[in-house]
């Protein structure tokens, strides 16, 4: 693993406009940078990343299995009680899931550590998938990446191919908060998939979602009957619609069971199931009286995004995150993991999992500790 300058592309401009990547920069800030680029060798992809994705993903489920009938561990999750039979029963009729991130602390010696698991509303799909791969065509037919360079990306064919398995038969609806530039990239990204797939998608702002007391249905009065939604099952289950027969009247990708997930008490629940895995950190809930003190830690919202109310805590000192309002559901405690320093930057490999198997990675990078909103995505290589 090494990270070294790569010359970018002077038609770059260009080529996002000409393949509708518009959140390139956010907020005046490049958000890609292929000024850089990251080499790992193929062992380090195929026996360390890939295999820890692997591993951890057949453990998450079982977790869910072991927790989705514990009232114990769905409160200890904030997951609220009037959605526990919801999330029960889409557990017990296999509602499948697309996709998800594990995000990797990794130092090219020892193995990749989890992070925290994006199990229900990941983004940096689109770059990872797409724009990251033209990067490698175009650098290998320009002569500034080598030839033979590869990249551990299949994510564009996983995805088509996982649509066609679960979106057979039903318009499929697509719905986010289409304000967020980058939440209505990702949209978009994954409605042209489901088309490729063969699927009628229409795709809508979840406030035009219409609700009549008993079933979602879109502004052309056609019945919801299977929605994507980039929009966190928390606040689904915090709206008044999540008490209502309606949500079960809708298959719901992700389903209702990844909600267990999304939240980052699984980490303190994998570890209890797995202690000493290699690939996981020592977690606890916060309020547990029987958990150890650790030295150093991440304390860790059980709902946050991109970083925010993050702590990173020692005894030496004690580092924020961007206040995002997070924290009021409670926290767990991680062990710290010392992200590498690479040029003043600190990398976090996000590995994506389509279906069942891993697909890909991406690999963000931010001068700080806290990988937040602000981080830049950087394309790899594998030579």
């Amino acid at each position: 693993m090494r990270r070294e300058p790569s010359p970018p592309r002077a038609d770059f401009a260009d080529e996002a406009a000409r393949i509708g990547f518009t959140f390139a920069s956010a907020s005046g800030e490049a958000y890609w940078n292929e000024g850089a680029r990251w080499v790992f060798s193929l062992d380090e992809i195929e026996s360390l990343i890939e295999t820890a994705a692997k591993e951890l993903h057949a453990l998450s489920f079982e977790v869910v299995d072991r927790v989705v009938g514990d009232e114990e561990a769905l409160t200890r999750l904030a997951i609220p009680r009037h959605a526990w039979d919801l999330i029960y029963e889409s557990w017990l009729r296999g509602d499948p899931s697309l996709y998800g991130r594990f995000d990797f602390g990794y130092d090219g010696k020892g193995p990749p550590k989890l992070l925290e698991y994006n199990a229900d509303t990941p983004t940096s799909l689109y770059e990872a998938a797409v724009v990251q791969w033209r990067w490698l065509e175009q650098g290998i037919d320009r002569g500034f990446l080598p030839k033979g360079a590869d990249q551990f990306n299949s994510l564009h064919e996983r995805l088509i191919d996982r649509w066609r398995a679960i979106g057979e038969g039903n318009l499929l609806h697509l719905a986010c908060l289409t304000r967020e530039e980058e939440d209505r990239g990702t949209l978009a990204y994954l409605e042209d998939c489901a088309r490729q797939a063969g699927l009628e998608t229409q795709s809508l702002d979840m406030a035009a979602i219409g609700f009549d007391g008993s079933r979602f249905y879109d502004p052309n009065r056609r019945l919801i009957r299977r929605l994507f939604k980039l929009y966190p099952w928390e606040w689904m289950f915090a709206d008044d619609f999540g008490r209502t027969p309606a949500m079960r009247k809708t298959l719901f990708v992700e389903p209702p069971w990844k909600s267990i997930l999304s939240c980052k008490g699984a980490l303190a629940l994998l570890w209890k199931h797995v202690p000493n895995h290699p690939n996981l950190l020592p977690c606890y809930f916060e309020d547990d009286p029987s958990a150890p003190s650790l030295a150093s830690y991440a304390r860790k919202p059980l709902y946050s995004r991109e970083g925010a109310n993050i702590e990173l805590v020692s005894r030496s000192a004690r580092l924020k995150g961007p206040d995002g309002g997070y924290g009021a559901e409670g926290f767990v405690r991680q062990q710290m993991f010392d992200l590498p320093t690479f040029d003043g930057v600190h990398p976090v490999l996000g590995c994506w999992i389509v279906g069942d198997s891993p697909a890909g990675m991406g690999v963000r990078e931010d001068p700080g500790l806290i990988t937040t909103n602000r981080s830049q995505f950087v394309p790899h290589m594998i030579a």
